[in-house]
């Protein structure tokens, strides 16, 4: 049931470069969708300490997700590539049919929003790899998952800087920009990021999982 992810993303300075040699490998584009995302906690802080996460999103469908380091010696993490050079995470997710409903069954059995997240994503598929063009409200990604080797490959295919993948999720990225912004809100959303400028290229350095 449990279904392993392993993934890496970049910041890109030109968004439109990359997509243009995305499209010139060949890849599919499963199109465009706006994201609302709620992560939710208990008032013990359970799921941050375990290094889980437990997601609902709205986009064209509503899903619920759950994520959880996978246990060591997993086989589908084997390879040439070690496991700390990608992000890799247990994920459990199904399709809800009210978004509404289901915050409201979750805050009944004790958990609460504890962040919101907003983003943009266009989602390209070639062959079993996902490549996904986010526009985050602080700063445009490429998030590529799909096996170890797939992903180094494409990395380098479209001129990507291995030393400048990043291995963490977006909301441990917003916490970085945070504390070196002295950003006073914790919801990642377009609004609270209105006439807000943050260099990212300064602050690569901190996030980049080779520098």
């Amino acid at each position: 049931m449990e279904s392993l992810e392993i993934e890496v993303k970049y910041y890109l300075k030109d968004i439109s470069l990359v997509r243009n040699r995305i499209f010139g490998l060949g890849a599919e584009n499963k199109g465009k969708l706006f994201e609302t995302n709620l992560l939710f906690e208990d008032a013990e802080k359970s799921l941050l300490k375990k290094r889980s996460l437990l997601r609902l999103r709205q986009d064209n469908k509503i899903t619920l997700t759950f994520k959880s380091p996978p246990p060591p010696g997993r086989p589908e993490t084997k390879g040439s590539e070690p496991d700390s050079h990608f992000k890799i995470h247990n994920e459990l997710e199904v399709e809800i049919s009210d978004f509404d409903t289901m915050k409201f069954i979750l805050e009944s059995i004790g958990f609460h929003t504890e962040q919101t997240y907003e983003k943009w994503r266009e989602t390209f598929v070639l062959g079993g790899t996902h490549l996904c063009l986010d526009t985050m409200p602080f700063g445009n990604f490429l998030e590529i998952e799909g096996k170890k080797e797939d992903i180094k490959r494409l990395s380098c295919k479209l001129d990507l800087n291995w030393d400048n993948r990043i291995c963490i999720n977006y909301l441990k990225l917003f916490e970085i920009i945070k504390n070196e912004s002295a950003l006073s809100f914790s919801n990642v959303t377009f609004k609270n990021f209105e006439n807000i400028k943050i260099d990212l290229g300064k602050l690569s350095p901190l996030f980049e999982a080779g520098k």
